[in-house]
C-alpha cells in the first residue's frame, strides 16, 4: 500500500533533497548546495509556498516529491498568473514500478489546482516523460506543462 504524508520538517527535506541530487544528478552535493537549499526550504516553507510529501510504500519510505507555488504574468490560458512547478519528484530505485511516483504527482497536481493554479510546470528526464504524459502533461522542449 502507497501511504503519503506531508512533511515541514527542514532536516527530513534536506535528506531527500541530497537523496534526489545524488541519484539524479550523479554527484555528491557540496555544504554549500545543500545550505543553498537549507535557506531556499527555510524561507518558503511558513507561507505555504512550498507543499512537499513522502511516500511509503509497505511502510517504508520509498520517494518524495514537491510543489513550489508562485505567481507569473496573467495570460489567456491563466487567468489568475497563478502556477506550480513540480520538484524533486524522486522514487528510490528498489521500489520503481509499483505507480508511487504516479500517486506522488496526483497528489501534488490537486494540491497545486486546490490552491487555484492555472499552470504546473516540471522538468524531468527521459525516465520521468512516461509518468508526466500519463497524467496530462505535454512537452515544450525541456520542460512539462499541465494542459
Amino acid at each position: 500500500m502507497i501511504d503519503l504524508r506531508q512533511i515541514y520538517d527542514i532536516d527530513t527535506l534536506m535528506m531527500w533533497r541530497a537523496e534526489v541530487i545524488r541519484n539524479v544528478f550523479g554527484e555528491e552535493p557540496d555544504r554549500r548546495l545543500l545550505e543553498a537549499n537549507r535557506r531556499y526550504y527555510s524561507c518558503h516553507i511558513p507561507d505555504e509556498n512550498h507543499i512537499a510529501f513522502v511516500a511509503s510504500y509497505d511502510n517504508k519510505d520509498c520517494g518524495c516529491g514537491a510543489v513550489c507555488l508562485t505567481d507569473e504574468l496573467p495570460s489567456p490560458d491563466n487567468p489568475s498568473g497563478r502556477c506550480a512547478y513540480l520538484m524533486n519528484i524522486y522514487v528510490r530505485e528498489e521500489f520503481r514500478n509499483h505507480g508511487i511516483a504516479h500517486r506522488i504527482v496526483s497528489r501534488l497536481i490537486e494540491e497545486a489546482k486546490n490552491r487555484e493554479c492555472g499552470k504546473i510546470y516540471l522538468e524531468t528526464t527521459a525516465d520521468g516523460k512516461p509518468v508526466y504524459t500519463s497524467l496530462g502533461f505535454r512537452d515544450m522542449a525541456d520542460m512539462m506543462k499541465l494542459s
